[in-house]
């Protein structure tokens, strides 16, 4: 068989030169492509509409008052108590559930007695013996005092000797020591009957004062003690109750603005859970607690509500604005009433100047703005703004007049 040629089999030079143009074109293409990909995505990202979030101003107080600061805080009842037994015993009974309202001394929960009850059976019977020890020992010294007078007859008329009056005196003394010494035992047994009872009183749980069961902590079979001990298997309460008619307000009002709050303050609260009630819950501040928190630079207050209903329940999120009386208002009898309330990070300065951004459409409108009493958070606006106003509170800083902008929900 002949030998291949390969010497036949070779590359045209036209072929190479038309094969590396058609690279170059592939490799130009290719970045060119990137170049547009690039410019689209920065395009894009140019007109991609701003986020902001945004917040409403608040109409100004009524004619008659002013609010002279606005804080947020909680619901928390004076009277609270988790419930727990004296003794460590088992779960015999739980009789309530959450939400049930108690009256004081109600019964609870009770705890296995079987031990203490045979404790208090033993201590009765002991004081049934002893009992009957009195009983046959005043026999005995009846007797006793019988044959005493027989003895010192005996004597007088010289026919007994003086050895056996001594001895008839000596048992009467004894029965007489014997019968105080069994009294003495039966009030031991008392005080051992007492200390068993209250063994099995303590065996049930009651109510220590009128209120709601909020939290239910221990169920039939586990095992309760007053103090921590067993692990996680050992429950330290039974029930946590709450004095509904204890409800009050606590607040932590900054300690740059404290001095704007006075004891028997009025004040106007709104819970948190009920933002669209248009009735406000009166209030006035109870007292200022006489020391401040460090860290947080803060001072609690305590408020009192002038009227309790079913609506306030302990640990809610509550509103409050502390009142000036109206007095206090009409100082000057040519102050600007405000027309809105707004965030004081809704105002924003350029030079001297303060300004809002309002949202319209979901475009940005720059409204100059006159600003009157900072209250905490919050400042009056006396010109520039209306209640109900859509204003920015936050987003980037080089927002414009006229931009358009996406409110971040």
């Amino acid at each position: 068989m002949p030998a291949a040629d390969l010497s036949s089999l070779k590359i045209q030079d036209s072929a190479r030169a038309k094969g590396s143009a058609g690279k170059f074109l592939s490799i130009f293409a290719a970045v060119v492509g990137a170049l547009v990909l690039v410019g689209g995505a920065l395009m894009a990202f140019r007109s991609r509409k701003p986020e902001v979030e945004v917040t409403t101003a608040r109409a100004a107080g009524g004619s008659n008052d002013v609010t002279a600061l606005n804080a947020s805080g909680y619901i928390t009842p004076r009277r609270r108590a988790t419930v727990a037994a004296k003794i460590t015993g088992r779960v015999t009974g739980v009789f309530f559930d959450e939400g049930n309202n108690v009256k004081e001394g109600q019964l609870l929960a009770t705890l296995d007695d079987s031990d203490v009850q045979k404790a208090l059976a033993a201590a009765k019977a002991d004081r049934e013996s002893a009992a009957a020890q009195i009983a046959d020992l005043q026999v005995q010294l009846k007797l006793a005092q019988i044959q005493l007078k027989r003895t010192q007859d005996l004597l007088d008329a010289k026919v007994q000797t003086q050895e056996a009056l001594d001895n008839a005196t000596a048992n009467v003394d004894s029965l007489k020591a014997k019968i105080a010494l069994a009294k003495q035992q039966v009030a031991a047994s008392e005080a051992r009957i007492g200390e068993a009872q209250q063994a099995v009183d303590n065996c049930t749980i009651r109510a220590p004062f009128a209120g709601r069961i909020v939290s239910k902590d221990a169920q039939v079979g586990e095992m309760v003690s007053p103090v921590s001990a067993g692990g996680g298997f050992t429950r330290t309460g039974i029930a946590t109750i709450v004095d509904m008619k204890s409800n009050e307000i606590e607040v932590d009002v900054n300690e740059a603005y404290i001095a704007k709050v006075k004891e028997n303050q009025r004040v106007e609260a709104r819970l948190d859970a009920y933002p669209d009630d248009k009735d406000k819950y009166l209030a006035h501040v109870r007292t200022v607690i006489p020391s401040a928190d460090r860290q947080k630079a803060t001072v609690k207050v305590r408020i009192s509500f002038d009227k309790l209903d079913d609506k306030i329940l302990p640990d809610m999120g509550v509103k409050v604005a502390f009142l000036e009386e109206a007095a206090a208002k009409k100082k000057d009898t040519n102050a600007v009433a405000a027309k809105a309330i707004v965030p004081q990070s809704a105002v924003r300065k350029d030079g001297g100047s303060e300004y809002v951004l309002l949202v319209k459409n979901g475009v940005l409108e720059r409204r100059g703005v006159s600003l009157g009493t900072q209250r905490g958070t919050d400042v009056d606006v006396l010109a520039g703004v209306n209640a109900g106003d859509t204003l920015v509170v936050k987003g980037p800083e080089d927002l414009k007049d006229g931009q358009a902008v996406e409110i971040k929900q």
